[in-house]
């Protein structure tokens, strides 16, 4: 490979916008921004300290080579750069720490009889979304609500495709479902329950406050309590949704109103969401990889990063300060949502107070996080120390465990839980099917799991040595710092002699159970290592322990219900899975099956008349 000269390919830089790229040595993606000029931009990284800060002397010092992408403008820079963050998540970037998707409620306008559902996402399907909102509950709540106000369906017929082909659910004899699927109900009479769900959605709750109140009072004097306590419920409800919407502009506009708290390592964004001029909620989020950056930076990183990844973008966004590159930010936004987005900083009046409230909030979750991450650390990382200053052990990071679930040697299965910092890493747990032991033999189930989980990690690893490609892309290729069995002696010996037997060297150590098969203690080097059962250390063994037994428990379990699922119609020659679907919505259970003559069974459509003999003689 070609030994990269930076002085010389820095000269080469042209005075275009584009992105940069910063690499090291071990051509990890280490930094990514954007430049409206490259050329002065890239070039400024190399000079001599102009007060950069120590994080980015630091980043300077160990970039091996660095590429660039010529843009025809500052905004694609702009999306560029953004895309290639959220991509690599490099080291030294301002990173937004979020897996959060909001939920929307989505109206289906586009069906002839649209129902109303709960959303995680915002399509462009012809559908109508309110929202987003903070709270998935709540949103659940107003959903049921607005379902039993208006008598709306909740099934996932088609219609009227299926008008007339089932009887109506259960919500239409409790009254909460008008039942359109029984034909009696027009598209024009279900489109005006629907157009009535929608206003209210908008916020206009009188019209139902004041129809709900006349028909209460309307069943009270005709003596029918049982429809008068009904309504009651449904207007206390309204009551509460509409409560809950807090006015904080007359303006009735949509804005997001952003604020921050943060201290040398870390940072929290608050975000108040205001939709329609109601406050409808509030969150937070962890920025990540700020060390000492200024709190306009911190902030500008988060805009770029949250809005690229939102589906719904305000009208207006107010922050507590000017951000870099304000004006191409609203540009990009505005370009996002189709219509003109206003950033904003606020002075004076009911705005101003919103963003003291927001900050305040920032705050206190910056605070009261400190002391979640002290205990967090204790109970995960503190106990890792502890168990490698019990095993006299250092570097300790990655530690699976394993067990073995079977009934008398019935589908035998293995599970193999992992851990890093004390942690549960769910994504790299593995179940396990034994393929060569008949019987109830635990010692031999578990050589097999070793062998099979091990082995494969040597291939996949060579594997992908042959290929070229970064090791940490294989999914068994990371073999653990420390191996945990479920058991004493025998286990820890199986485990061993599968290690010796690929000439791999792990520390091995059994969880060991007292009579009442609770933890005691730890066995390493053919020795019982008591261990205080008090401490953080002991507790993060018991949970390995347990989630090793959970996991295998559960696998073996989801076997065993698959082997009992069964039908009496699987044992009749000619019937497969869509016949036996095709017969069961045409007939509500076995005996109807039984009952029926070949001629009724023929009129199945997907069953032909020498099948419905077939079944006939079957049953008799």
């Amino acid at each position: 490979m070609k030994t990269f000269d930076i002085q010389e390919e820095l000269k080469k830089l042209p005075g275009k916008p584009g992105v940069y790229i910063m690499h090291d040595e071990n051509d990890t993606i280490m930094y990514v921004g954007k430049a409206i000029n490259l050329h002065n931009r890239v070039r400024s990284y190399f000079r001599a300290n102009i007060g950069r800060g120590p994080q980015i002397d630091q980043m300077v010092r160990q970039i091996a080579r660095f590429e660039y992408i010529v843009t025809d403008s500052e905004l694609e820079a702009l999306v560029l750069e953004n895309n290639l963050i959220k991509e690599h998540s490099p080291r030294y970037n301002t990173l937004l720490k979020d897996d959060k998707t909001y939920p929307y409620i989505k109206v289906t306008v586009s069906e002839d009889y649209p129902r109303i559902l709960f959303s995680r996402l915002m399509k462009k399907d012809k559908s109508k979304y309110f929202g987003p909102f903070t709270s998935a509950a709540a949103v659940k709540d107003t959903i049921e609500l607005i379902n039993k106000l208006y008598g709306l369906r909740t099934c996932n017929r088609v219609l009227p495709r299926d008008i007339g082909l089932d009887r109506p659910c259960l919500n239409y004899h409790m009254k909460q479902c008008c039942a359109p699927c029984t034909g009696d109900v027009t598209k024009e009479e279900y489109r005006k329950k629907i157009d009535m769900a929608l206003d209210f959605l908008s916020g206009n709750y009188s019209v139902i406050l004041k129809d709900l109140e006349q028909k209460m009072e309307a069943a009270s004097e005709e003596l029918d309590f049982e429809n008068a306590a009904r309504y009651r419920d449904l207007l206390n409800s309204v009551r509460v949704v509409s409560q809950k919407q807090k006015m904080t502009d007359v303006s009735m506009e949509d804005k997001d109103i952003v604020a921050i708290a943060s201290d040398d390592k870390d940072a929290v964004v608050q975000v108040f969401f205001v939709r329609d001029g109601r406050l409808i909620g509030r969150e937070h989020f962890y920025m990540t990889h700020v060390s000492e950056n200024p709190q306009a930076e911190i902030l500008m990183n988060f805009v770029k990063q949250f809005y690229a990844g939102t589906p719904f973008i305000p009208r207006e966004l107010m922050l507590p300060e000017p951000i870099e590159d304000m004006e191409i930010i609203e540009k990009w936004l505005s370009q996002r949502k189709g219509s003109r987005v206003y950033i904003k900083v606020p002075e004076r009046g009911q705005k101003e107070k919103l963003m003291e409230l927001a900050a305040k909030n920032a705050e206190l979750v910056l605070s009261k996080d400190k002391e979640r991450i002290k205990r967090e650390e204790g109970r995960t990382i503190g106990a890792v120390k502890e168990i490698e200053n019990l095993l006299g052990i250092k570097g300790l990071n990655r530690m699976e465990a394993y067990d073995i679930s079977n009934i008398s040697g019935f589908a035998n299965v293995g599970s193999m839980v992992v851990y890093e910092k004390g942690k549960p890493k769910k994504s790299d747990y593995r179940k396990f099917r034994i393929k060569t032991v008949a019987g109830p033999d635990d010692y031999a189930c578990m050589h097999e799991v070793l062998t099979r989980r091990l082995l494969h990690g040597i291939e996949e690893k060579h594997e992908l040595e042959v290929r070229d490609i970064d090791a940490r892309y294989g999914s068994f290729t990371k073999f653990p710092d420390l191996i945990l069995m479920d058991g004493g002696r025998g286990q820890v010996n199986i485990c061993n002699q599968v290690l010796d037997e690929l000439g791999i060297k792990i520390p091995v150590c059994g969880m060991v159970k007292d009579d009442n098969h609770r933890t005691r203690g730890l066995y390493y080097n053919n020795v019982e290592l008591p261990i205080d059962t008090r401490s953080e250390g002991f507790k993060l063994i018991t949970r390995i322990q347990d989630e090793a037994h959970r996991f295998a428990i559960e696998y073996h379990r989801s076997l065993r219900s698959k082997a009992q699922v069964k039908s009496s119609l699987d044992d009749i020659p000619g019937i497969g899975p869509s016949r036996r679907k095709a017969l069961m919505r045409s007939f509500r259970s076995i005996e109807e099956i039984r009952n029926a003559t070949v001629e009724e069974l023929s009129k199945v459509s997907e069953i032909p008349e020498n099948v419905a003999s077939q079944i006939y003689n079957f049953f008799h």
